[in-house]
């Protein structure tokens, strides 16, 4: 890496970390020298073996257990890690919800739920965070969006209009926060491959990504820590697509 150990003594609270892109994340930032506070709704033990392999990458870490659509249990994470960290540079909003169900069945409770988790939930982390971030020199928030917010899917709506919100939750606040120097950028990912069978391309109605392989949650790593790292430092209010060509954007 061109900036070795690039991250060394910040701080970053990743939501949904306890497995895939958000313990992928949590690895490499602390590859990159980063203390994570490793956030899950429930699973402690999840949790705690993810915190291993960030101390085993070279950074600290700790569990924050809190459903983030829980605005007290957010404050509480928070706190916590500011008690153990003393500071908070970075946040990663990762926590989804991705359910399948036709509009005919979808109920105001399902609607909620998804919209909850990943539109509030989002909301009540940077509002948690923000203090302490704008206190750093090099304050950075990373939203994961998802590609149906861009192309759409079949008996997903609430995901797509949930996603969709976070695209624009995103540039918002990347205009909002620019006096402060902080970014806000948005991370798209692919849809992700099987952990049994990491080569095949799911079967799907929409996404087929020309590179021949659907998406492994390592591939989402490195930009995470480019943005967040001293060469993103000029990216901000961006949506950007890791896809394998899947979607080109506009």
């Amino acid at each position: 890496m061109p900036f070795e150990r690039e991250l060394e003594g910040r701080v970053a609270v990743i939501t949904g970390a306890g497995r895939s892109i958000g313990r992928a994340m949590a690895i490499e930032l602390a590859n990159a020298g980063c203390n994570v506070v490793v956030n899950v709704r429930s699973n402690r033990a999840e949790g705690e073996e993810v915190v291993k392999a960030v101390e085993k990458a070279g950074g600290r870490g700790m569990v924050g257990v809190a459903d983030v659509i829980d605005p007290k249990a957010v404050n509480a994470m928070v706190d916590a890690a500011l008690q153990k960290f003393g500071r908070i540079d970075y946040l990663v909003n990762n926590a989804a919800l991705r359910q399948e169900k036709s509009i005919e069945h979808l109920t105001f409770e399902d609607w909620r739920k998804v919209i909850g988790i990943t539109l509030d939930g989002a909301f009540h982390c940077v509002k948690a965070c923000l203090e302490s971030i704008k206190k750093s020199d090099a304050g950075s928030i990373i939203n994961v969006g998802g590609l149906t917010g861009a192309m759409g899917a079949p008996d997903r709506v609430h995901v797509v209009t949930a996603k969709a919100g976070i695209a624009g939750f995103t540039r918002g606040l990347a205009m909002e926060l620019a006096p402060h120097k902080i970014t806000v950028n948005t991370l798209v990912p692919a849809m992700l491959a099987r952990s049994d069978k990491p080569n095949e391309i799911p079967a799907h109605p929409v996404y087929r990504p020309l590179l021949g392989r659907a998406a492994w949650p390592t591939d989402f790593a490195p930009l995470t820590r480019l943005l967040l790292g001293p060469g993103g430092r000029y990216i901000t209010g961006q949506i950007i697509n890791v896809n394998g060509g899947t979607y080109f954007g506009t």
